[in-house]
Formats: structure tokens, C-alpha cells, sequence
């Protein structure tokens, strides 16, 4: 018998997270919620089908947070997916509250990172969240108290492994001091790479980078410009070669594209097989 094709997700190889090993193609959970990452969505049932296609497909790490809908994305995830198949990492994110479509705001004390870690544990329906991420840096709140909090919570067996997101190089050392860090999730796109020297910080002491907002491609994407030529000599859209573009510019890179659409969900999770030259990766930006 000829052995199993491999999953579209595994296409681009695997990355450690401390103990967890993980298809480098990952999925958001940011929009099986409504409008403005609030609420309910519209069609509950395809959320759930949508779910249900991103581990057939191969992937094993999905990234969500209590403020989309709020709550909304976890419970999702828990009632869909639980019990979860061997190798799942459900990753998860505490410290920004919501005042509604577009409304936005840090809470990072302990008190507050406590409640909304308790309240994943609940919605995930986990006694352990496997990647725990400080959402962002509160200004009202000592940064080393948010991530103490985090390392405290560890040692209590809530969470397996801690991860930042929106930080600076500074501030990831800073952490590194206080607990174990295995990734950070930054805004890093072909269009907006404002966050090169954390991701330069990540691959020097092998921490994982998730790259969010990872598809802004689109003003780079008209017929003329090198995006657009080298998605057509590949036969595949502007966005798949985008992607594929992140997954060549590091080997610590973990994009995690997100869509309510299995469709466009298919179409993310293929550009995992898109293999680019590294003329090519420098002709779009590359180093």
C-alpha cells in the first residue's frame, strides 16, 4: 500500500515550541466571530464546519484570544474541537478587554490576566492552556508585573508555555528574564516589516514568531509589481505567495492567516507547498 499523502499544512515543514512540535502553517480564530471581532457570526454551524476542516488539513496550532467576540472564538473552538486530537496546540492570548466593535484597550494587571486565564481554561474546556500569550503591554502596569503574573500561573500548572505579543526587542529580553518565552506574535507582512529586529531576536534564540495581519499584500499586488509577476509564474494568487514569501523569509516563522471561508482557508493552507528561490525571496524582500 503507498504511504498517506501528506497534510497541506505539513508541506512546509515543522517548528518546535518548547516540547510541542507544530506545522509552521497555523490558523487565526480571530474571525469565526461577528463583525468587528464582536459577537456571534453569522453562520454559527459553518464556523464549526470551518473548524473542523483547519485540523484536516493538517493544522495543529490555533491561535485565538478572550477578546475575540469576546469569548466567542474560544467557546467556539472548545465546543467544536474538544476533546482535542493528540498534538492540537490551542494557543490563546489574555490582557485586552473590549468596549465594542473596534474598541480595543490593554488590561494587563495580574488580577485581570488571572480572570481571563481562568475564564480560557473554562472556554477551552483545558485544565492547561498549551501557549499562553500576553496580548499586549499595558502602560498602566509594570511590564515585569504582567509577565510575572504569567510565570506565576505557570508554576501553578495553568499554562505549559508562555508567549508575548506586540513587544519590542527590549521588552522580550526583559521577559526571557522572568519566564521562559517560545514565541511572539508581532505585525510583520510584506508591506509592513516594522518588526524585523524581533523577528532577528526570535531566529538568534529560536523562539517561534507569529506573524499577525500576515496577508496585507494588497498594494504591492498590482500587475506590474514583483508580487503579482512571481504569484503568476507560480500559478497562485497574490496572497498565497505572500504567504509562502513568510514562510521562506525565516525558518522560526508560524503564520497563522485567519478567514471565516473553508474555501479561503484551502487556499492559505496550500501556499504551505509554494516553493519560492531565494532570488526570488530577496527580489520581494528578503534578506
Amino acid at each position: 500500500m503507498p504511504a498517506a499523502s501528506p497534510l497541506p499544512a505539513a508541506a512546509a515543514g515543522t517548528f518546535r515550541l518548547g516540547d510541542m512540535t507544530v506545522n509552521r502553517m497555523g490558523f487565526g480564530a480571530m474571525r469565526i466571530t461577528g463583525q468587528g471581532v464582536w459577537g456571534e457570526p453569522k453562520d454559527v454551524e459553518g464556523c464549526k464546519r470551518l473548524l473542523r476542516r483547519v485540523v484536516e488539513l493538517g493544522i495543529n496550532l490555533i491561535d485565538t484570544a478572550a477578546s475575540y467576540g469576546p469569548d466567542v472564538s474560544e467557546r467556539l473552538i472548545g465546543e467544536t474541537l474538544h476533546p482535542y486530537a493528540n498534538g492540537l496546540v490551542i494557543a490563546t492570548k489574555g490582557g485586552l478587554t473590549r468596549s465594542g466593535p473596534g474598541g480595543w484597550h490593554a488590561h494587563c494587571s495580574p488580577e485581570e490576566l488571572t480572570r481571563d486565564l481562568e475564564g480560557s481554561l473554562r472556554k477551552l474546556r483545558v485544565e492547561r492552556i498549551d501557549l499562553y500569550q500576553l496580548h499586549t503591554v499595558d502602560p498602566k502596569v509594570p511590564f515585569e508585573d504582567s509577565v510575572g503574573t504569567l510565570a506565576r500561573l505557570r508554576e501553578q500548572g495553568k499554562i505549559r508555555h508562555v508567549g508575548l505579543s506586540n513587544v519590542s526587542v527590549e521588552q522580550l529580553r526583559k521577559a526571557r528574564k522572568i519566564v521562559p518565552i517560545v514565541s511572539v506574535q508581532n505585525r510583520y507582512n510584506l508591506s509592513d516589516r516594522y518588526s524585523e529586529d524581533v523577528l532577528i531576536e526570535c531566529e538568534k534564540e529560536g523562539i517561534g514568531f507569529l506573524p499577525w495581519y500576515p496577508l496585507a499584500a494588497s498594494s504591492l499586488a498590482t500587475e506590474a509589481s514583483p508580487l503579482a509577476q512571481a504569484a503568476k509564474r507560480h500559478n497562485v494568487t497574490p496572497g498565497q505567495l505572500a504567504l509562502a514569501w513568510l514562510l521562506h523569509r525565516s525558518p522560526v516563522m508560524l503564520p497563522i492567516p485567519g478567514t471565516s471561508s473553508i474555501a479561503h482557508l484551502e487556499e492559505n493552507t496550500a501556499a504551505a507547498a509554494v516553493k519560492l528561490s531565494p532570488d526570488e525571496v530577496r527580489q520581494l524582500g528578503g534578506r
